[in-house]
């Protein structure tokens, strides 16, 4: 049985003679088109501009990006749906060390050397699987993932060959909508079977968003005793540190996970970050010099790791280092949204070490002049601003800072971690008092927009919701009465694909800020009931563009 002839096919291969053989065995399969890209940065740019089936990917791509460090920026950044599937290829030597350290896995690996009938079999296998996946991506692109896990639990029955991944997939699912018992259940289920690795630290997930760290830790310790070189298992063990103030026991795990996997920017960036806040600059230094040379392959450069680094550097006294990174922030980044900002905020740190308070303030004024580009900063970096306007002299500017943080980023963590930072330099007073002030304007925005909808005035709800999130992007209860107006709307006026589309975004950012909130499920399955009401179900797939 040769493979359907009209699926996409992107072949992401460095060498010539390897493409044409490719080439050759694809066409022999069925595969009668297959498209090339010869690099990491090419794949990219066929992958945004055209949807793919199936991309055939080599993990050795010469200099620059793997294969393994390319299917996570298309995953993490969402330039792939989940339905497209991504098999690598790779010698028998790399396998072990490749499939042991991997976090974003592959819908199949094969190993070279190979022929066009391993080729088949293989892809008409991970056609087939797809197949019986295809209902529930659907359902969760379209935003109804209470559907995905009524389909999920139905699919177990119709696909045992695909049980343990359909259960993975559903534990997902209840996690992703605050059910977090029921994907405990589900994970103690799947390890009274078999003691699997990932089910093990899926249930660890759930008792860190529990905050039952001590059975947690337990489970991540036993489960890097067995397998030591799972790189998820050391993030997850490192974020559980962190957030029990153990920041060294944090850094340890963290370096293990960056010995394993050296190529992840964003573990790199989080350990130099970690190091930072530790007090351990060397280290912070070491990693973020890492991050900015391996961010010169990728499309996703930052320019805050460039004011890290430098940090780092001014920690430990190496000024001539600074200056010269700042230069390469100047010149590699001017251009960069953030660039001309960060490259502010780095010479106000230079000049502040020096001691030159004038010009160190002069240069914070002029970062602090367009609010909204300072919106565009990390939580981290914008904390790092508050103090240092305080350390400055700059209490007013601090405190305006400071609100606008705790305005558009108001989960939890980031509030604990704010704090911290005040408390450290005697200003629990302060940060009380505007997170009182931030507390009071969340209350009269909310109480407002519920009003309007009591005395049913629907549109001016919505507006009233929309233009609070807008002001509180990272408020995870602006977030959730946002959505609740535009589903109100919905459920009073009749469906509307854009506000539905509006509030699925709102529900999502609100799960990430703030995973565990019990309002999720009861706005998630809200969600599912309108969409029976009005008979929201996945559309087939239109014809995809073909390049020109």
């Amino acid at each position: 049985m040769l493979l359907p002839h009209d699926i996409d096919v992107l072949v992401v291969e460095s060498q010539a003679t390897m493409r044409a053989q490719l080439r050759n065995m694809l066409t022999s399969i069925g595969i009668e088109a297959p498209q090339f890209a010869v690099s990491a940065t090419m794949a990219m740019r066929r992958l945004r501009a055209q949807r793919f089936d199936l991309v055939l990917c080599e993990y050795n791509l010469g200099e620059g990006q793997d294969g393994q460090h390319l299917l996570e920026d298309l995953r993490q950044h969402r330039i792939i749906p989940l339905d497209t599937l991504f098999v690598m290829i790779t010698a028998e030597r790399n396998y072990e060390r490749v499939t042991s350290a991997c976090e974003l896995a592959p819908n199949d690996y094969i190993l070279k050397p190979l022929t066009a009938e391993t080729l088949r079999v293989r892809l008409l296998r991970a056609l087939e699987k797809r197949d019986a996946f295809l209902p529930a991506w659907q359902l969760m692109k379209i935003g109804d993932p209470v559907a995905a896990i009524d389909y999920c639990r139905i699919a177990r029955n119709e696909f045992p060959q695909h049980l343990v991944d359909f259960m993975r997939l559903q534990a997902e699912l209840h996690a992703g909508i605050g059910q977090i018992a029921e994907a405990e259940t589900l994970y103690r289920e799947i390890l009274s079977a078999r003691p699997i690795p990932w089910a093990s630290l899926g249930l660890a997930r759930m008792l860190v968003l529990k905050k039952s760290w001590v059975e947690a830790e337990h489970i991540l310790t036993e489960l890097l005793a067995r397998h030591d070189r799972f790189i998820e298992a050391y993030e997850l063990l490192a974020r559980l540190r962190e957030e029990t103030a153990r920041p060294q026991e944090a850094c340890a795990a963290l370096q293990r996970a960056s010995e394993l996997s050296p190529y992840r920017i964003a573990r790199l960036r989080h350990l130099g970050e970690l190091a930072l806040s530790a007090g351990d600059p060397a280290t912070a230094e070491r990693s973020l010099i890492d991050v900015v040379e391996r961010g010169k392959y990728s499309e996703f450069r930052e320019p805050e790791d460039h004011v890290r680094l430098l940090q780092a550097q001014l920690a430990l006294h190496k000024l001539a280092d600074a200056r010269e990174t700042l230069g390469d922030l100047e010149r590699g980044l001017g251009r960069h949204p953030k660039g001309e900002l960060c490259a502010a905020i780095g010479g106000a740190l230079i000049q502040a070490h020096q001691h030159d308070h004038t010009a160190a303030r002069q240069s914070m004024l002029g970062a602090l002049r367009n609010p909204t580009r300072l919106r565009e900063l990390s939580v981290g970096l914008r904390q790092e601003l508050v103090k240092a306007c305080y350390d400055q002299q700059m209490s007013d500017e601090g405190t305006e800072l400071l609100a606008d943080l705790i305005r558009t980023a108001g989960d939890d963590r980031t509030l604990e971690s704010t704090r911290a930072a005040l408390r450290s330099r005697g200003l629990d007073q302060v940060s009380r008092e505007v997170e009182a002030k931030v507390q009071a304007e969340v209350k009269s925005l909310v109480t407002t927009g519920a009003q309007k909808a009591h005395a049913g005035d629907f549109d001016g709800a919505v507006a009233e919701m929309m233009n609070a999130a807008r002001k509180m992007p990272g408020n995870p209860h602006v977030l959730f009465n946002a959505a609740l107006a535009l589903l109100r709307h919905i459920e009073n006026r009749g469906w509307n694909e854009a506000f539905a589309a509006q509030a699925s975004a709102l529900i999502e950012r609100a799960q990430r800020l703030s995973p565990a909130n019990p309002r999720l499920t009861a706005i998630t399955e809200f969600m599912h009931e309108l969409m029976k009401r009005f008979g929201i179900a996945p559309t087939r797939s239109q014809p995809k563009p073909r390049p020109a």
